[in-house]
């Protein structure tokens, strides 16, 4: 039976994505895969339709009007994000492609400048491809040693295992706070604190937590923090690496060329401050000022209330998927009310190719994630080659969920009777 909600927060801003009101092969679009990336408001495209049409140029690089005015809004958008993380400064925020791009900075950059042959890297199974491939490039050029945290029996970050693997070697702790593929939050000020204790820089992978929970970077007194716009209703092409001043004032430049230089000359260069000096070239200055939208729109609703509905979504989501035969979901179970972990759900049904319910469902109008999630080493220790996984956002009902888990129900009757 559909869940009678009185005015949820879904019903408050679906009107806002015009995306979601169209039909896919006859049928109403049930868009559920939102850890891959988000849907965007109004808000978000007419910023990026603003700029384009109104006051595209270069920034920081012109005095007459529409470079000045493309300034103003490219560090208004930085000025933003800062806010929304509670950063101390703007300087802060470096404007990055994606937060791959931004983990790589810091691998090429401070990475290969402080790490040494034997210095150990701590990361987890559990990690994106995009937290993994960079570091092991790093560790082959550097002779640096990287060593994964196991998960517990319930499938979430193993914090006891972490202890065991720190050691006077550990230089850098790099973890994701919230898993797109288990769910799980892991406990990331308690791993910061630990790691500071012993003089270890610790970076987290907040992609899945920042469009989804308040984040308070000096809180959690994190080095390094990176995020995807695209996961946070932004436009894709733009990211963020929140880093701590001092810690970044010490890194050499990323990449070289334009706009991250102070002077140039025959035999050499000077760097600008920050964050320009991590920036170079011409930036993503639509997407930009896009993402500071998409963080406008995300405070203007509050962060606090999209995460305690996203718990109700959780709650509700395990709720249903509990009465499907034969499914089996990764990572830790939610408490009653949803909390422990986020709206998502990886997982496998006996028999069925993630792969192949993926495709019947989108013939229902019904858009989930299908393979390995960027995470193979994780699917690997289960066995799997893949899941099939389902992922909400503050823009998705419980009706949505109903229908999706009934759609399940009938795909699933429909291989196995084929399979008769």
């Amino acid at each position: 039976m559909t869940a009678i909600q009185e005015k949820t927060l879904a019903s408050k801003v679906r009107d806002d994505f015009p995306i979601l009101h169209q039909e896919i092969h006859g049928k109403p679009l049930l868009y559920l895969d939102n850890a891959a990336t988000s849907q965007k408001p109004v808000a978000v495209l007419d910023a990026l339709h603003h700029y384009y049409e109104k006051d595209n140029a270069n920034v920081h690089r012109g005095a007459h009007t529409l470079s000045i005015r493309a300034t103003e809004a490219y560090e208004g958008a930085r000025e933003k994000i800062a806010n929304f993380i509670n950063a101390a400064s703007s300087k802060e925020i470096v404007f990055t492609r994606n937060a791959t791009e931004a983990i790589n900075l810091v691998a090429y950059s401070w990475g290969l400048t402080n790490l040494q042959a034997g210095d150990e890297i701590i990361t987890s199974v559990m990690e994106h491809h995009s937290n993994l491939v960079p570091w092991q490039m790093i560790a082959k050029q550097t002779g640096a040693v990287i060593k994964y945290v196991p998960l517990t029996k319930n499938q979430d970050f193993d914090l006891e295992g972490f202890k065991a693997l720190l050691s006077e070697k550990t230089k850098l702790v790099t973890i994701v706070h919230v898993s797109n593929t288990l769910g799980c939050i892991n406990p990331v000020e308690e791993v910061i604190r630990l790691a500071h204790d012993r003089g270890i820089k610790v970076l987290i992978d907040a992609c899945q937590s920042v469009p989804h929970m308040p984040i308070n970077v000096q809180e959690m007194d994190c080095d390094w923090l990176v995020a995807s716009g695209h996961k946070m209703c932004g436009p894709s092409g733009v990211g963020f690496l929140y880093g701590k001043q001092a810690i970044l004032e010490a890194m050499p430049p990323f990449l070289g060329g334009g706009e991250m230089i102070d002077e140039v000359f025959f035999d050499g260069f000077t760097c600008g401050e920050l964050p320009h000096k991590f920036e170079a070239g011409t930036p993503a200055i639509g997407e930009a000022i896009a993402l500071g939208a998409a963080v406008d729109y995300l405070t203007d609703i509050g962060m606090d209330k999209i995460h305690a509905y996203e718990e109700e979504l959780t709650s509700y989501l395990f709720r249903k998927l509990a009465e499907v035969p034969n499914l089996k979901v990764y990572g830790p179970q939610p408490t009653k009310e949803g909390k422990g972990r986020a709206a998502l759900a990886a997982f496998n049904i006996e028999g069925i190719h993630g792969s192949d319910l993926s495709t019947l469902l989108d013939h229902e109008g019904v858009a989930i994630r299908s393979g390995h999630h960027c995470t193979q080493p994780l699917h690997r220790l289960f066995d799997a080659s893949g899941s099939a996984r389902v992922s909400l956002y503050f823009y998705n009902t419980y009706e949505e969920i109903d229908q999706f888990v009934m759609v399940l129900k009938e795909t699933i009757d429909f291989f196995t009777n084929m399979m008769g």
